[in-house]
Parts: C-alpha cells; sequence; structure tokens
C-alpha cells in the first residue's frame, strides 16, 4: 500500500512542479492524439453521411465491416503498420518508423471507424424529416451534407470525443510504431409520389401542373419546381427567417436579393 501511496505523491509532485521531462510527454501524447482525431474525423464524419443518406450495394457488408473494425485489437493494427514502415517493409525508405507521424497513422485508423459509426447512427437517429425538407429546397449533395452535419452537430461533437479518448488512451500501436517515445408500408405520401412518378395507375381524376393535365413523366426541369410540405412542418435550427434565407441561397437567389423576398414571404 505505501508503494502505491509513495508513486501516487510522486506523481502528483512533478506534475505540480512542472517537470519538464513530463511535460514534454504531455503535449507529444495529447498533439498526436488531436491531430489523428481531426484526420480521422474530416474522413469518418462525410463518409458517415453519405453512407447514412445513401443506399447502394454492399452496404450492409460494409457496416458488419466497420463493426469488426471497432473491436479489432490495436497490437494488430500495429504490426500490420510495422511491417509495412520497417526497412524492409515497402514503406520502409520513408523513414516512418518510430515517429510520431507512424504513430498518427496508427490512431487514425483506429479512430476512424468508431468515429464513422458514430456519426452513421448520429444521422440515423437525426429526425426523419430533415433530409426531405433540405432536398425539397434544393440543396446538393455538399450543401446536404453540411446541413446535415450542423443539424447533428452535438452528436458529431460527442464523436469526436469519443475518437480523442480512444486515441489518447492507446497503448499497443504506439509502442510498436513510435519505439516508446505515441460510422413498408405505402401511405398517402408514397401513392402521391408514385402517381407523380406514374408507377402507380391513377383510377379517377387528373394530376395537374400549372393547371395542365399531365399525361407522362414529369421533366427534369419540371420536377425542380416541386417542393415536399409535410403534414407536421420540420424547421431547420434558426427562426423562421433563418429557414427562408437558406430555402432561397439554395435555390441559387442573388444574394442582393434575398432580405427582400424573404420580407415578403413572411408577410404572407
Amino acid at each position: 500500500m505505501n508503494y502505491f501511496t509513495e508513486s501516487l505523491l510522486a506523481a502528483f509532485s512533478l506534475i505540480l512542479s512542472l517537470d519538464a521531462n513530463i511535460f514534454r510527454i504531455v503535449v507529444t501524447s495529447v498533439s498526436i492524439s488531436i491531430i489523428a482525431t481531426l484526420i480521422a474525423a474530416l474522413l469518418a464524419i462525410p463518409a458517415g453521411v453519405s453512407m447514412a443518406l445513401n443506399t447502394f450495394t454492399g452496404k450492409a457488408t460494409l457496416q458488419h465491416l466497420l463493426n469488426t473494425l471497432m473491436s479489432m485489437p490495436t497490437v494488430v493494427i500495429g504490426l500490420l503498420l510495422y511491417g509495412l514502415f520497417s526497412r524492409l517493409g515497402p514503406l520502409g525508405s520513408w523513414g516512418l518508423l518510430y515517429t510520431p507521424t507512424a504513430i498518427i497513422i496508427a490512431e487514425t485508423i483506429l479512430v476512424f471507424p468508431i468515429m464513422m459509426n458514430l456519426t452513421i447512427a448520429a444521422v440515423n437517429s437525426a429526425d426523419p424529416r430533415l433530409v426531405p425538407t433540405l432536398i425539397s429546397l434544393g440543396a446538393k449533395p455538399y450543401t446536404l451534407t453540411v446541413h446535415v452535419v450542423r443539424a447533428t452537430r452535438y452528436a458529431m461533437l460527442a464523436a469526436l470525443v469519443t475518437g480523442f479518448g480512444r486515441a489518447i488512451g492507446e497503448v499497443g500501436a504506439a509502442m510498436m510504431l513510435g519505439g516508446n517515445i505515441q460510422g413498408f408500408t405505402r401511405t398517402m405520401k408514397t401513392s402521391l409520389i408514385n402517381l407523380l412518378a406514374f408507377t402507380a395507375p391513377g383510377h379517377h381524376g387528373s394530376i395537374r401542373f400549372f393547371d395542365q393535365a399531365i399525361r407522362s413523366k414529369l421533366s427534369p426541369s419540371q420536377r425542380r419546381r416541386i417542393g415536399l410540405v409535410h403534414q407536421q412542418p420540420y424547421l431547420l435550427p434558426g427562426t423562421v427567417a433563418d429557414n427562408i434565407r437558406l430555402a432561397l441561397n439554395l435555390q441559387g437567389v442573388k444574394q442582393p436579393h434575398i432580405p427582400e423576398l424573404t420580407q415578403q414571404a413572411l408577410k404572407q
């Protein structure tokens, strides 16, 4: 018991005395972990949002792979990178082994699947009206991603913190690479979409667009003029005026005209 007490007292005395060696170790550890977390975030957050918003062949397999990578032992990552970066490895000439860069690469690979999985979970748990609302306002893939991240920013922040916590606590790969130097039913709305796409027959009445009967599929220019209005409208973060300005901006309205058009819309 005296051993642990003396060790703790010695550790606190070193910290409180601002020992140069301890300070250097802390700065190196924290800086490497922050850099690795930021690089992983730049890759994982856009990839996670894109995966959550799109459906493609192999999506379920990719999700299983991400889940597997989350539980991969850090020693495995360390061994693989050690083989790549050692003098006899294919990247040995780069001289990365036993450098902070090698540790950053290892921690980035380690953190990436965790952050991507958390990003996917954040987007999937967001209000289901968010994405259709943004698309109906004319959001392109890039702006759609930006506004989805903004709407789920607190969950994204949690992913960043989780990723940093995983990186700062990494030991195995850091030791190896640093040399101890550190992811059914058809409703009225779906029926309407089927009718507009002419994938389901209409038994009575007609579909009219600007008071003209439509007998074939809408052209791309006509489809761009159709918006989605939810029975329970969804407002993006901010005021009503902010939402109107965003819609005008996404529609390509020039900045000088936006304030006047916003005021006109608010008066209606």
